[in-house]
């Protein structure tokens, strides 16, 4: 089974509107723990892509035309991920994706590789979401110890990593920045460690 630990930076938070600006994921062969590969890139836009952007986002992220405007061309980045993906055999039933909040990156990943085109290839459909994964956990642990739940749980990756003594994502957020904090993160909350 691999896990497709998997991060996107975008112009906004609307996808109708936003697009991606830098993709990156590491895949991890969990039946050995080598993290068998990974994929990075800066994805060009247009002007008028650049111009709808949202400065929040901008904000959080560092980008800036500078750097997009010379980054790959999306249909060439949709290229790379599914040669990457295709020489990493990576195939619904046996890999899933792993994201912070899948429902966000899901639909920015979809202007990439356009989701008929991942059905075709057979890509996982399941889209795990991590803060489940964390939340799953403190529930457990309060069920095991007979404990109530707190009255707030936060589950963003930071109060996370938080509460395993790791430190923050480091800002500007970029892409291989965050599913590098995501498995660190994903790592600790499991007790496991992968291996390059």
């Amino acid at each position: 089974m691999h896990g497709i630990f998997l991060d996107i930076e975008t112009n906004g938070l609307n996808a109708e509107v936003h697009r991606p600006l830098d993709i990156a994921c590491k895949i991890v062969d969990f039946s050995t723990g080598l993290i068998k590969g990974e994929y990075q890139c800066v994805v060009k836009q247009t002007a008028e892509v650049w111009a709808a952007s949202d400065l929040a986002s901008i904000k959080m992220n560092g980008y800036s035309w500078d750097i997009i405007s010379v980054g790959k061309l999306p249909e060439i980045v949709g290229q790379e991920i599914i040669s990457f993906f295709t020489e990493l055999e990576i195939q619904r039933g046996a890999a899933v994706f792993i994201c912070q909040n899948p429902s966000f990156d899901r639909a920015f990943f979809n202007q990439l590789i356009d989701v008929y085109t991942q059905e075709r290839l057979n890509w996982p459909y399941h889209w795990l979401d991590f803060a489940s994964m964390y939340w799953a956990k403190v529930v457990q642990s309060a069920l095991d110890e007979g404990k109530v739940l707190p009255e707030k749980v936060s589950v963003s990756k930071n109060d996370i990593a938080n509460s395993y003594h790791l430190a923050p994502e480091a800002s500007p957020h970029k892409a291989m920045q965050g599913v590098n904090h995501l498995i660190l993160c994903y790592q600790a909350i499991f007790g496991i460690t992968f291996k390059e």
